[in-house]
Formats: structure tokens, sequence, C-alpha cells
């Protein structure tokens, strides 16, 4: 057996499988820890192992690989991966943020690596685009990218059949390219003000309008004009990040996933799709955006590509 976990802004989620073509089993979720000393996501980690493992009958004792699908960015110390991640770590942006921590970073691989054998933790962007390579909308395809629109943006980059990481597995981290540079009210948990994430986000729009989003694109795709000048506005900007990566990269396809997204894909998805139709057409003739194949399960089987 081996553990499967992701790690977003919002939620940790563990499951166990018996390989990479066995199904996950004994799915545990819950809210990102955010306080305490700042290896508290290590810590809820190994419990959550360890509640999976007893809930299932597996001896936790066995459990030798365990997969890491984490939001971002990534710092190393001593090699092993730390998370510099602006929905998690409070200190980066300051009190501002609201975040009920100090943390620059949060310390996950080094006390995971103590105990399993092998610990793989990668972007959970990459991971996601692995996952939708083997499974999934981008199964065949070598040039794509998977990008969640979720509490965060996070982009998974593939070039001629292979996935995109950098010096420091960072590769991929569009949503903190900069929009605009006069909106005070888009601040970023990474510090930055009026980058795509700030504008665009989950908790950004939350911030930024004072409603959830769900409140916002239901609104929006019952025609209410207000809300839907906002997330035209707000398509705009996502749309516009797409067209950067397919002309910068030159992609044929990018899946998208994540809770924004999903729960409004027939509203949202012709919107991302006409900022990249007719525009440089020998980079954009034929380029498609689709929905993640593998659904709402797509963090759930990011961890477990790792392991493959």
């Amino acid at each position: 057996m081996r553990a499967c976990v992701d790690i977003g802004g919002t939620k940790v989620a563990v499951s166990l499988s018996a390989s990479s073509e066995a199904p996950l089993v004994g799915r545990r979720s819950e809210p990102t820890a955010k306080t305490g000393d700042n290896d508290a996501v290590a810590v809820q980690i190994l419990r959550m192992i360890d509640e999976v493992c007893a809930e299932q009958g597996v001896d936790a004792a066995s459990i030798e690989r365990v997969g890491v699908s984490s939001t971002g960015p990534f710092e190393l110390r001593d090699g092993m991966v730390e998370l510099a991640t602006p929905n998690i770590c409070g200190g980066i942006a300051g009190p501002s943020r609201g975040l009920p921590n100090a943390w620059m970073t949060a310390i996950v691989e080094a006390p995971l690596a103590k105990r399993f054998a092998h610990v793989r933790v990668e972007n959970d962007a990459v991971a996601a685009l692995e996952a939708e390579r083997h499974w999934g909308a981008l199964k065949g395809i070598d040039d794509c990218a998977y990008v969640t629109w979720s509490t965060g943006v996070g982009v998974g980059l593939c070039v001629g059949g292979r996935a995109l990481r950098g010096k420091n597995g960072n590769a991929g981290h569009a949503g903190h390219s900069f929009v605009v540079d006069d909106d005070s009210n888009a601040l970023c948990g990474c510090g930055n003000v009026g980058d795509v994430e700030g504008l665009t986000a989950g908790n950004s729009i939350a911030r930024r309008f004072g409603q959830p989003p769900a409140e916002l694109f239901t609104a929006a795709a019952a025609g209410e004009p207000k809300a839907l000048e906002t997330v035209d506005a707000l398509c705009r900007v996502m749309g516009r990040m797409l067209y950067n990566l397919v002309i910068t990269l030159d992609l044929q396809r990018i899946s998208l996933g994540g809770s924004v997204f999903w729960h409004h894909q027939e509203f949202l998805l012709p919107r991302l799709q006409a900022q990249i139709d007719g525009k440089l057409l020998p980079l954009t003739r034929g380029v498609t955006l689709v929905p993640a194949g593998l659904g709402d399960k797509v963090g759930d089987y990011a961890a477990l590509a790792l392991l493959d």
C-alpha cells in the first residue's frame, strides 16, 4: 500500500492505494492546519495516514511510499521541500492577509521522510498534469497544461512530452504573473498586489467582491448585470493568462480543474475559450480548453501519479 496526500490552501486529503492502477480507498479530508508550529501540516498528514490505515485495517507500518501533491511555491532546505505557500503561510504577505500564523514556510517533506522510505513531493498542478496525462483529458498530448482555478491559481506545464519542473520544482506559477498595478484590493498571499491569483482566485473573489464565488457565478449565469460584468472581467484575466501560456509554449490543449471552475464549468468554459480563439492563429488554431478528465478527483489521483 502507498499513501496519497493532496495539500491545498483549504483542505488536506489522504487516501490509500495498492498500486498506481488500483483504486483509491479510505479518503479522508479536513481543513489544512494553519496554527501552531510550522510543522503543523506534516503532523496533520502523519495523523491522517494513521487514521485512514486504522479505518481500512491496514498496518500503518507497512506504508513505505508516500506521494504528496501540494500547492506551492516550494523552498528547498537541505534538499527537502518546504511550502512557501501564500494560502498557508501567513508570514509571506503579513497580517493584512488574515492568516492565523506568521510562517514563512511550512515544513513538510523532512518529517515524512523520517518515517517513510520513499516520499515524493511535487507541485499539485504538476502532479495533476501527470494524472491527466496518464488517465484523463491530456492522455496522448505532448504539449499541454493543467490549470486549477480554486482557492489559488496553479499551472502544470508539459512541452515535448516532458513536464516542466524548474530549479526548485516551481515551474508553472503563472498565477503569480502580474496583471495590474493599481488595484490595492488585489493583495495576493504571496505579497504581490495585482497578480492573476490576487484578482481571480476563490479567496480573492470573496475578499474583493464581498460574496463567495458560488454566489457571484450563480448570479452571473442568471443574467444579473453587475455580476455578469464582474465575471466577464475575471474571465478576461484568467483567459489571457491561458492565452499567454499557449503562445509562449505552443500548447495544444489545456485541461481545467479546481473548485471555482468545476462547479461553473458550462458557464465559464466558453468565456475562457473566447480569450484564445481567433488570436494569432498560427499558434492558437485548434487549441482547446477542456474540463479535467478526472473531474473533481484530479487532486486525489495527482498524488497517486507521483508514485507510478
